[in-house]
């Protein structure tokens, strides 16, 4: 069963407007039968936070077999750079198998190429980038505020609500669809001896 462990939580911070003033992607490390996988890399100046989960995990960033970005903003691949070695999965399709237990869900609406990773471990978790940005998202049932189409992105986060039991979200802590909570820090399912 492929194991979960978030590298680095996502966040956001917006004016009292509710203007957008930082936003950085969580970062995820997927473990599945010895293959290792990253799911975005955040925001330029998340480098230490991610090196430093990486290095807790006893994992070498040139030992990452393959990068996922949710999609190609600047605050979700702002740290490629950190898995030189990795193989970058670039325009996923909807149900490509990635590893064992973990697919591509197609969930464009936040933009056109948007993904979501989908992992089936002890809990199914939907790592879902910004078609489901926080929890107040996901409580309020309100697509992103940014979007490229609003319809799609409703759609992707009813899509994502149905599936899950726990969501990764693009600038949030992982939550529980089951209890409606965040889950408790640090945020791991399994083990990376898989």
């Amino acid at each position: 069963m492929p194991a979960v462990f978030l590298l680095k939580p996502g966040s956001i911070e917006r004016d009292e407007r509710g203007v957008i003033l930082d936003a950085r992607s969580s970062s995820t490390l997927i473990v599945s039968q010895g293959c290792t996988i990253v799911v975005d890399t955040g925001q330029k100046g998340d480098e230490e936070a991610i090196l430093q989960s990486l290095e807790e995990l006893q994992i070498r960033p040139e030992e990452i077999d393959i990068l996922v970005n949710t999609h190609c903003h600047s605050d979700h691949c702002g740290n490629n750079h950190l898995f030189c070695r990795a193989r970058t999965l670039a325009a996923a399709a909807e149900g490509e198998m990635i590893a064992s237990g973990v697919r591509v869900l197609a969930t464009p609406g936040h933009s056109p190429d948007s993904i979501s990773v989908v992992v089936r471990a002890e809990e199914t978790v939907v790592l879902a980038g910004d078609a489901l940005p926080t929890m107040g998202n996901y409580l309020k049932k309100v697509p992103p505020a940014l979007h490229t189409n609003r319809n799609l992105a409703l759609a992707s986060m009813v899509r994502i609500m149905a599936i899950a039991d726990i969501v990764v979200p693009g600038h949030d802590r992982p939550f529980s669809l089951r209890k409606d909570a965040y889950v408790a820090m640090p945020f791991q399912i399994g083990s990376k001896e898989h």
